[in-house]
Formats: C-alpha cells, sequence, structure tokens
C-alpha cells in the first residue's frame, strides 16, 4: 500500500509492479477521479467526510484498510504521514511493515533539536543554535544578543519551509516569532520553533543514504538543492557543481557516520548547509523519500524504490548489490519541478482544467508526474506539483541543455505554470542560481 497520492504514490506503484508485488491505492473523496487511483491494483476511500489533506492524515482508515487487505508493507511517499513516528509505530502494531526507518529513528530524525545533538555527539558540524525548542520570545531575544543577527525561526517538528521566519532585526523579532509558531501548528500540530544563526546565501547540499537491517549504510553521493522558492525547492541537480572532492569526501562520510550514529535503515537524505568559505553545517535529516530522488537515480544508475522495498523485505545492501566502492557518479541530472503556479501573480497556486498538455520529450528526459494529461483537474486542496522534469546528461552543461529544450517544447493552457529556462528560473530565485547557471554556460561540471 502506499499512503500518499499523486505523483508519489504512482513512482512507488510502479516499482512494486516490477518486483511482482500487488498494489494498494488509497483515496479522499475528492480523489475519487485521480490517476495514482488507476495504477493501483485494488483502491479504498480514506476519511470520508473529512477535508481532503486530513483524509490522508487519517491514520485509523489507512490501518483499517491495510488490515482488511492483507497489507504486508505500507510505503508512505513524501509529505502527510511520511515522517511521523506515530504512522511508523502504528504500523508496527498492526503487523504491517513501514517502508522506512524505525519509529524511533523516524522520531529522532523528526525532532530537529534532538537530531541536532546527535549529530554533535557523530562529530558532524552544526550551525550555532537553541540546544532545546524555545518556550517564550525571552530566548530567542537572548539567542539574537549573543550570535547576531540574521537569525533564523525553525519549525522543531517538521520541514518544507513551513513555520521558517528570517529575522534580521529587533523589530521584525515578534512578529516573525509568532508567525512562525502559528505556521508550525497549523502544518505539524506542534508549534514548538528552535532559533538557529542564519548563514547568508549558501549553498543547501544534500547527501542520499541507504541503510539495511544489518547495520550497513552507503551514500550515493550528493545533489545541489539551492535553488529555492519561500524555502522551497525549485531545481535540483546532482552531483553538485564544483564541489571540491575532499569537501564531498567530508559530506558523505558525515552522512554515512551520523546514520550509523542511530541505527538508519533504508532511504533517507542529510541535508547541509555550505558557506561562502566551503564550511559545511548540518540542518536535519529526511527520513523519508525526497521529491529529488529522480537526479540520483538518474546518476547512479540506482532504483531507489526497489532498494526500499528490498530492504524492507530483509534484504542486506550487498545481496542487493549495493556496496559503497560500487556506486559511482555517471553524468549529471537535472530536476525541475514545473508547478502549477502563476508568476505574474507572486507565485500563486492556480487551479482549474488542462485544456492543452503537451510535454517536452527525447533522449535524457524523464517525466514523473500524475496530472499531467489534457483534461486533469487541478485541485486546490494539495501540493501545487504538476510534473518533475528530469534531463540527464554526461556533464552538466548537456543536462542543461536538453532541460532548455524540453522546457521549450512544453504547452499548458487552461492553467497557469511557471515554466521557464532553467536560466531565467534561476535568475527570478535566488542569486545562488546565478552561481550555478554561470558554471553551465562556461561548461564546467
Amino acid at each position: 500500500m502506499v499512503a500518499n497520492r499523486g505523483e508519489i504514490a504512482i513512482r512507488v506503484f510502479r516499482a512494486c509492479t516490477e518486483l511482482g508485488f500487488r498494489t494498494v491505492a488509497v483515496y479522499s473523496e475528492q480523489d475519487t477521479g485521480q490517476m495514482h487511483r488507476q495504477k493501483a491494483d485494488e483502491a479504498y476511500l480514506i476519511g470520508r467526510g473529512l477535508p481532503p489533506v486530513a483524509a490522508y492524515l487519517h491514520i485509523p482508515d489507512i490501518i483499517k484498510v491495510a488490515k482488511e487487505n492483507n497489507v504486508d508493507a505500507i510505503h508512505p511517499g513524501y509529505g502527510f504521514l511520511s515522517e511521523r513516528s506515530d504512522f511508523a509505530q502504528a504500523c508496527a502494531d498492526a503487523g504491517v511493515r513501514f517502508v522506512g526507518p524505525s519509529p524511533e529513528v523516524v522520531r529522532k530524525m523528526g525532532d530537529k533539536v534532538e537530531a541536532r545533538a546527535i549529530a554533535i555527539s557523530a562529530g558532524v558540524p552544526v550551525v550555532p543554535g537553541t540546544d532545546a525548542p524555545i518556550s517564550a520570545l525571552q530566548e530567542a531575544q537572548e539567542f539574537a544578543n549573543t550570535y547576531g543577527f540574521p537569525i533564523i525561526f525553525k519549525a522543531a517538528y517538521g520541514g518544507g519551509g513551513r513555520g521558517m521566519r528570517v529575522v534580521r532585526e529587533y523589530e521584525e523579532l515578534e512578529e516573525n516569532y509568532q508567525r512562525a509558531y502559528s505556521e508550525a501548528l497549523a502544518a505539524f500540530g506542534n508549534g514548538a520553533l528552535f532559533v538557529e544563526k542564519f548563514i547568508e546565501k549558501p549553498r543547501h547540499i544534500e547527501v542520499q543514504i541507504l541503510g539495511d537491517k544489518y547495520g550497513n549504510v552507503i551514500h550515493l553521493y550528493e545533489r545541489d538543492c539551492s535553488i529555492q522558492r519561500r524555502h522551497q525547492k525549485v531545481v535540483e541537480v546532482a552531483p553538485a557543481a564544483q564541489l571540491d572532492p575532499h569537501l564531498r569526501d567530508r559530506l558523505t562520510a558525515d552522512s554515512v557516520n551520523l546514520a550509523k550514529q542511530v541505527g538508519y535503515e533504508n532511504a533517507g537524505t542529510v541535508e547541509f548547509l555550505l558557506d561562502k568559505h566551503g564550511k559545511h553545517y548540518f540542518i536535519e535529516v529526511n527520513s523519508r523519500l525526497q521529491v529529488e530522488h529522480t537526479v540520483t537515480e538518474e546518476i547512479t544508475d540506482v532504483d531507489l524504490v526497489h532498494a526500499q522495498l528490498r530492504v524492507c523485505e530483509g534484504w542486506s545492501l550487498p545481496e542487493l548489490g549495493l556496496k559503497q566502492d560500487k556506486i559511482q557518479i555517471n553524468g549529471s541530472a537535472i530536476q525541475c519541478r514545473v508547478t502549477t503556479e502563476d508568476p505574474a501573480r507572486g507565485f500563486q497556486p492556480d487551479t482549474g482544467r488542462l485544456e492543452v498538455f503537451r510535454s517536452g520529450e527525447g533522449m535524457g528526459i524523464r517525466l514523473d508526474s500524475a496530472s499531467a494529461f489534457q483534461g486533469a483537474v487541478i485541485s486546490p486542496h494539495y501540493d501545487s506539483l504538476l510534473v518533475k522534469v528530469i534531463a540527464s546528461g554526461k556533464d552538466l552543461p548537456t543536462a542543461a541543455t536538453k532541460m532548455n529544450r524540453a522546457l521549450a517544447e512544453f504547452r499548458v493552457r487552461g492553467v497557469k505554470v511557471g515554466l521557464s529556462s532553467p536560466g531565467t528560473l534561476l535568475w527570478q530565485i535566488n542569486p545562488t542560481v546565478e552561481l550555478i547557471w554561470k558554471q553551465v554556460q562556461a561548461g564546467s561540471t
């Protein structure tokens, strides 16, 4: 079963079909016509009478469907319940395997303060920050007095840009504290915040890890996710351009050591910030499959969902042929997230029916989607992702050229989309992007 919807549910169903597993989908009342329901062998309604998002968060219904249909394992996808330790525990209590880390590891990694403490104990550098969630505005004021501005509020029990607020001066402190608390409470059911020193214009580098039930952990190199809008990733690149080989070795070693410190099992991502001096700082672990796992698959030729499912079954990494010395980088890959957002209205989400949809295709182009077809209805209730476009080539300039060509071939009518070439997109979103694009133009890798 996949306890999710959209493109990630379809991605997992396809992997299951390739491995010979029967599949079960769940869907909300608003999703009766969604494509992920059609891609599974069986599909069941959950959250009857609940709001659209709440349906996919209703653990009792999901577990009930799993038990009634003799489901062996549940893949959480990303978002929704994917990083909820209570869901992982509910699966275990029901005798259903959770395709991910143990409930205890999910809990530890989901608590950013505890994850930070674990990183410190593993010898991984961290950004200066509070050792526990703050309970009052005064604690944030004291932190700012010690470390200076800018600082950033972060939700202690969630991510994805929600509950994050950058503060650059005292006058902004109280307002941003209240906003971050409210956002975290609404998104994660817990408004707890912690405070960190904010690093200006960093590179955002993350390392893909994979562990099994026997203590083996490997990395599958890194991705550069610096191109963001409102703390949401928009373009991802693998491997990171112009990353010093020694720094790459430190990043990957720190990631593996951190994973071994907690007995990490299944797929995960260790995220770092790189400052202008090339120093790296741990920020968090995402104990799930990432949206951008695709670019890692393209450069390593490792199907991460296949690996997740096999590890969940009890296979060891060596049995899967996944030994560290066998994992090599082959070329470069870029992912652009095409979203139903209107650039003319500050990238506000747009909804409606797709009257025309023609995508870019061809050699070196991969498309992962669920609602990207003529006649599809784009719902206002969920994430605005329409299709992930992944371009791969022998090097970064080749991949970028393919991406430019593919995006130029798209024709979308009926719903506004944030389509433009990577060069334009990067320029609009983040100065960091300009650096990456100039590297591509210069032909460096």
